[in-house]
């Protein structure tokens, strides 16, 4: 991994993501690139007279923009830091996108302002759309994390041969970082399934990947999204680990609605590779 892409936006959430991503950069030496997206009204295509920015304004606003971006670099990444940034005039999702072809990033680390646990991922914002769509891994961070270790990653699935390659992806990405994967099977009671054959299963799907450092586990819980907080609020890990349909995020993993009373202390900065 060399390069990781930070969508900023100088919320509290995207300063969650900023500092997540300076733990990672300091264990990978990978390169920062902060991108700032400011979106304009529909139909404006310049910032010329005619339109809602005056020249004078908008040469203002950038001045601010950058400064803030300098503040940022410096209290997260120190005054010689050579961490990159980029403002750009476009629909963020659409900018982030683009931005992140073009730097060639090899993830994308974003805040979360959902009100909900997995709410924000699941509903139709910026943050949902890069990361259903993004051939780019995602981590999404919702709060703050200290000392930030990958150790260990709860990689959530059904371990169907459609995840496999998002598992490869995953085992390349936990190399780097010698963490320890735990594969997770949620069993819930309108879709249960047997430990014993749920651990085969598991087992069948791990066979063709080479990782020293991984568990099989079988949960049972009341839905996936319970089981998959449950279980890592139990061993502590530092990340989520999911795949997601290109066309449906993540909903093929969840059943009904998704609790609005989960509480937000416990959720855990999520990784998505895309199937």
């Amino acid at each position: 991994m060399k390069t990781i892409l930070v969508p900023i936006d100088f919320s509290k959430k995207s300063e969650y993501a900023v500092k997540l991503a300076s733990n990672i950069a300091k264990k990978s030496e990978c390169e920062i690139h902060l991108l700032h997206m400011v979106e304009l009204p529909t139909g404006i295509v310049d910032m010329g007279a005619g339109s809602n920015f005056s020249i004078p304004e908008s040469m203002m606003y950038l001045r601010k923009v950058k400064e803030r971006i300098v503040k940022l670099k410096e209290k997260f990444f120190g005054e010689d830091s050579d961490v990159k940034h980029g403002i750009r005039f476009q629909n963020p999702y659409e900018g982030i996108t683009e931005y992140g072809a073009k730097i060639e990033a090899d993830l994308i680390v974003m805040g979360s302002k959902g009100i909900s646990d997995f709410e924000e991922i699941l509903i139709g914002s910026n943050t949902e759309k890069v990361v259903r769509t993004s051939k780019i891994p995602v981590i999404v961070v919702k709060r703050e994390v200290d000392n930030f270790k990958m150790r260990n990653i709860v990689f959530a699935s059904n371990f169907k041969d459609e995840s496999k390659e998002s598992f490869a992806k995953l085992v390349d990405f936990s190399n780097q970082f010698k963490s320890k994967i735990h594969l997770l099977k949620v069993n819930t009671i309108d879709k249960f399934e047997s430990s014993s054959a749920s651990k085969e299963k598991i087992k069948d799907f791990l066979d063709e990947f080479k990782t020293a450092k991984s568990t099989i586990n079988v949960y049972n819980d009341v839905s996936v999204v319970k089981g998959i907080m449950n279980f890592s609020k139990e061993i502590n890990a530092d990340l989520i680990a999911l795949s997601t349909h290109g066309r449906s995020g993540l909903s093929h993993l969840f059943n009904g609605s998704i609790s609005k009373n989960l509480s937000k202390n416990v959720i855990r900065p999520l990784i998505t590779f895309k199937i």
